[in-house]
């Protein structure tokens, strides 16, 4: 996207990723993981920068270690450099929201701009489905915070 961002009339500065429950791993992993090549260039694509401009991680799964449940999965290196990130989790979700919490104690420890709505509502699943709950409005929250940011413009 980046690559052809002009093209595609994107600001490539202002390229994120968005990924829920198993897909929120992997988007936490392409926020921590993107300093160090996995292979060799093949072409001009491979030049441009991997790493997300911001994240948006909705009810992450798979962050904590299974044994202690208080260290992040091993592959998930938080730096300074690591980009902003949004997190939401519901405290009912059948996925634990520890490490949502986890994740947002490592960002806010490294000083990475984060912001984390943690619901007492909002069951497993809850996407952009309405409902009776708060957790509800978390994409108007998100809005506002990217607003906040500079990552979209007011």
């Amino acid at each position: 996207m980046r690559h052809h961002g002009k093209e595609w009339g994107l600001d490539p500065k202002r390229i994120g990723i968005l990924g829920f429950l198993a897909g929120g791993h992997l988007s936490a992993a392409a926020l921590t993981c993107y300093e160090k090549p996995h292979y060799k260039p093949v072409d001009a694509i491979d030049k441009a920068s991997c790493r997300p401009d911001f994240g948006v991680l909705i009810y992450l799964a798979y962050l904590v270690n299974k044994e202690t449940k208080s260290k992040l999965s091993p592959e998930l290196q938080i730096t300074k450099n690591t980009p902003p990130v949004f997190l939401v989790h519901a405290v009912d979700d059948r996925v634990p929201a520890e490490g949502s919490v986890r994740f947002w104690q490592e960002l806010h420890r490294k000083g990475v701009g984060t912001e984390s709505h943690i619901f007492p509502k909002g069951g497993y699943g809850y996407g952009l489905r309405p409902s009776e709950f708060p957790v509800t409005n978390w994409p108007s929250l998100c809005t506002d915070w990217l607003k906040s940011t500079g990552i979209l413009k007011r």
